[in-house]
C-alpha cells in the first residue's frame, strides 16, 4: 500500500476522518472482495495525484464493522467522500477513475 494511504480502524476514525478539515476519500474494502482488488490500483493512483489536497484512507470492513454499519456500507467496494466530518458523496462498486 502506498505511503500516501492511511489504513484506519475504529480507534483512529474520528481523528483521521471526522475531525479532518481536508477532503477525505475512504475506500471501504474486504479481503475476499475481488472488485476491491480491481480498484486498488486506482486508489493508489488517486493517492499520488491528490497528495497534499486530499487524505486517502482505507477501512477494512471485516476489521472495523462498526464504521461500516454506522455509515450504512452494505457492499464493497464503497468509496465515500468526507468534508468537515460529513459525507458529501459516495460511489458503490467499481467505476472508472474519471468518475
Amino acid at each position: 500500500m502506498s505511503e500516501n494511504i492511511l489504513s484506519i480502524t475504529t480507534e483512529s476514525w474520528d481523528k483521521e476522518v471526522v475531525q479532518s478539515s481536508a477532503l477525505v476519500v475512504i475506500d471501504f474494502w474486504g479481503t475476499h472482495c475481488r472488485p476491491c482488488k480491481t480498484i486498488a490500483p486506482i486508489i493508489e493512483e488517486l493517492a499520488k495525484e491528490y497528495t497534499g489536497r486530499a487524505k486517502i484512507v482505507k477501512v477494512n470492513v471485516e476489521e472495523s464493522p462498526e464504521i461500516a454499519s454506522r455509515y450504512k456500507v452494505i457492499g464493497v467496494p464503497t468509496i465515500m467522500f468526507f468534508k468537515d466530518g460529513n459525507v458529501v458523496d459516495q460511489i458503490v462498486g467499481v467505476v472508472p477513475k474519471e468518475q
